[in-house]
């Protein structure tokens, strides 16, 4: 398989996640791995915005400052943020300053707590699971949107959410497990525990 490699530990990865230690560690501990509550699905989701148009290996990088500038992640601090926490954002040089996609971590932490009349960020993502997952051989059998993912940008977009795009949205479902895109034969296919060994979702069965 042209598109995994064996790493220093005799474990088998796609080539980008042994781009750098960081990469490798975030794909062995957190990429794909299920994420379902509020707060960490709202990171997710605001890290995958920040992310358009860069690489995921900079947001990595920048983690440790974005969590600090944006109070951990916690919905209901970030949507109380005012023209002084955006002041205060774009002149952190830690972050992405980009005055679109900070408004937008603010418009989706107000869009999060409205929604928990309805059952939350976390569960509406988690609702647009398809009943299959893909079964890449190589990274180019790797899509980048889907039916579902498409679906999920419509709603959240209609809820007022920003930066939730089709793409964007496939990116942080494969992120939070919600799909499984590992390679075949990649050691950390099925860390989800959520599909068969055919993609087929284990609930279904």
């Amino acid at each position: 398989m042209p598109d995994l490699v064996i790493g220093a530990d005799g474990l088998s990865r796609p080539i980008w996640a042994e781009s750098s230690e960081l990469m490798r560690i975030y794909y062995d501990t957190e990429w794909g791995v299920p994420v379902r509550d509020e707060r960490g699905v709202y990171e997710r989701l605001v890290l995958e915005g920040f992310q358009s148009g860069l690489s995921w290996a900079t947001i990595l990088r920048k983690r440790p400052a974005f969590r600090t500038a944006f109070a951990d992640f916690v919905p209901d601090q970030v949507a109380d943020f005012n023209e002084a926490d955006i002041s205060r954002l774009l002149n952190d040089v830690g972050i992405v300053r980009n005055r679109a996609k900070i408004m937008a971590a603010i418009t989706n932490a107000r869009a999060t707590l409205a929604l928990r009349e309805s059952g939350g960020l976390h569960n509406l993502v988690w609702s647009f699971q398809p009943r299959t997952t893909p079964l890449p051989i190589s990274q180019s059998d790797v899509p980048t949107t889907s039916s579902e993912s498409i679906a999920l940008s419509r709603e959240l977009k209609r809820r007022e959410f920003s930066f939730v795009g089709p793409t964007t949205m496939f990116a942080l479902m494969e992120a939070i497990g919600v799909i499984d895109t590992h390679l075949l034969g990649s050691h950390r296919r099925g860390c989800s525990g959520q599909w068969t060994a055919d993609g087929h979702r284990l609930t279904d069965i």
